[in-house]
């Protein structure tokens, strides 16, 4: 009998694959969420130039916009079940290279598609559809990245680990929302409107590539390698095999659940994240270079936040941090909204006002996909956390703009925003209280 012994070389090896998943997970991440980002930022200037036609209102053109959005969100759950039916079926390598080549592409063609005024109507249906190929690999994207994240990660470091696809959705919408804001400073607003709104979607062309080359060099993870060994083996029971199989419904509970836990991150983080540049331009009249400002502002607490909460539920569990985040924006949304909607309070303020926002949505954004990942087993868990994350973003994310913008319109309210925020993370917290507080500690299921 032999008996195998881990050496300084295995830790070393084992370490550069875990270093390696986490750079090529996150990189597609960056590069989904940065285009986000800018479609965020560019709303009104994208609804001018596809969705207002000549004497069209400009806020009908931004609902127009914000439904393109929402459209590509509800794709989402319909990418998870297909790309991550090739990750638990296939593998999580080919998932990730799949995804990153349609996202790339899809953005891409944003940034040289014709306008209304050139086409006519045809151009809002040329971007419906890329926005459909988007929201197809976004669905994808997820349950790829953070089960690779996850099953690399270290002993103890889950919540580390996984927090990194929060922290690069962060980079990504920080870096949409920054170079939207570099590209107000130095061009002006004719130019913008005319194409300069082109350029950051353009930038996703060598962004995917080197996001291509560096999956192309990742390794199929640990747990996905004995899963498949498993159900190669002639030596295991069938019988056996099925026997140890999560049931369809246990299952389809566990994502219901986990939908519901995210529910309030979900809505918080596209609120305060990136419907806010247009909320402030429509309802209180801030300009184009004020909403990015704060938009930028409000990405830098979100950025802050999250690899710290993720470390920290590594040491108290996911349950304390996310109920910590859920509750703070439950209590804070309002007064934060009301800040902001005082003409005289300090800029000082409202800046630390928005900062704080992002910051708190922060907390449950660092250790929800290692909690996600752990409450689905190996064979199921790119498919389980991808449809959890997926159908929650599609409801309560991609909607929220469409939502918010039309609400304040039929009730002339500019506090929906905190109202919707509020409702979303109190179901959270009811949810977030059904979590195990020692999750963090077991092994992922296989």
């Amino acid at each position: 009998m032999t008996t195998s012994v881990r050496g300084p070389a295995q830790d070393t090896t084992d370490r550069a694959r875990s270093r390696r998943a986490l750079v090529a997970g996150s990189v597609g991440n960056f590069i989904e969420w940065y285009e986000f980002g800018v479609y965020g930022c560019f709303a009104t200037i994208i609804a001018a130039n596809f969705f207002t036609p000549e004497g069209g209102s400009d806020l009908e053109g931004l609902i127009k916009t914000y439904a393109s959005f929402a459209l590509a969100f509800f794709f989402r759950p319909i990418g998870a079940a297909v790309f991550g039916r090739v990750g638990d079926r296939i593998g999580r390598r080919p998932t990730l290279i799949l995804v990153v080549l349609l996202m790339t592409g899809a953005t891409t063609l944003i940034g040289v598609l014709p306008t209304y005024a050139t086409v006519g109507a045809v151009a809002p249906w040329l971007l419906t559809l890329l926005r459909v190929l988007q929201g197809l690999s976004a669905g994808g994207e997820f349950g790829g990245a953070v089960s690779v994240m996850t099953e690399f990660a270290p002993p103890g470091r889950r919540g580390l680990y996984g927090s990194w696809q929060s922290f690069t959705v962060a980079l990504g919408l920080l870096g949409g929302a920054g170079t939207a804001a570099l590209l107000a400073a130095l061009m002006t607003a004719s130019d913008l409107q005319a194409w300069g709104w082109r350029v950051p979607f353009l930038l996703a062309l060598p962004l995917g590539l080197a996001a291509l080359w560096l999956r192309l060099r990742l390794e199929e993870t640990p747990s996905f390698e004995r899963a498949s060994a498993g159900l190669s083996d002639p030596a295991v029971d069938p019988d056996a095999l099925r026997a140890s199989r999560t049931p369809r419904g246990e299952v389809i509970q566990a994502i219901v659940l986990g939908a519901g836990r995210l529910m309030g991150w979900s809505a918080a983080g596209y609120t305060f994240l990136v419907v806010m540049p247009a909320y402030l331009q429509s309802s209180l009249n801030a300009t184009f270079q004020q909403a990015l400002v704060a938009t930028v502002l409000a990405n830098l607490g979100f950025a802050v936040s999250i690899i710290p909460a993720g470390l920290l539920s590594d040491r108290i569990g996911r349950r304390a941090v996310m109920l910590a985040g859920a509750a703070l924006v439950t209590l804070l949304a309002l007064p934060l909204l009301n800040l902001l909607q005082d003409p005289g309070a300090p800029e000082a303020m409202k800046a630390v006002a928005v900062t704080v926002a992002g910051a708190v949505v922060g907390l449950m954004a660092g250790p929800g996909p290692a909690m996600l990942a752990e409450m689905f087993p190996t064979r199921v868990r790119c498919t389980g956390l991808g449809l959890a994350y997926s159908l929650s973003n599609a409801v309560f994310s991609g909607s929220a703009g469409l939502i918010i913008t039309e609400l304040i319109k039929r009730t002339s309210n500019v506090d929906i925003p905190a109202y919707y925020v509020v409702a979303t993370c109190v179901v959270s917290v009811l949810a977030l209280l059904t979590l195990r507080g020692d999750d963090h500690r077991r092994a992922l299921r296989d």
